[in-house]
């Protein structure tokens, strides 16, 4: 039913930054608690960042300070900016709904390096 893209990501220097766009069709998505992750090569998903319906962020240790996750609601859209980016912070980055299931999109390529 729902579908979901990503887009947004490239290549850019340590430091730099990029913002990332997921938009999510075929469900009330303004209802849904929606979540930014990323994979590492060989790895699982980890969850970075999601946002509640009411517009609350959170967000894992390491991107906090650096990273603030939005949605507008009437766009269906869920965004990520990412600032002073890492190495580490390179990944195949994926938007999902954190309490319904959905098939993953194909994500977005982030690659940090200089």
């Amino acid at each position: 039913q729902v579908q979901l893209v990503e887009s947004g990501g490239g290549l850019v220097q340590p430091g730099g930054s990029l913002r990332l766009s997921c938009v999510a069709s075929g469900s009330d998505f303004s209802r849904n608690v929606m979540g930014w992750y990323r994979q590492y090569p060989g790895k699982q998903r980890e969850l970075v960042a999601y946002i509640t319906s009411g517009g609350s962020p959170n967000y894992v240790e390491s991107v906090k300070g650096r990273f603030t996750i939005s949605r507008d609601n009437a766009k269906n859209t869920m965004y990520l900016q990412m600032n002073s980016l890492k190495p580490e912070d390179t990944a195949v980055y994926y938007c999902h709904l954190l309490h319904r299931q959905a098939d993953w999109g194909q994500g977005t390529q982030v690659t940090v390096s200089s």
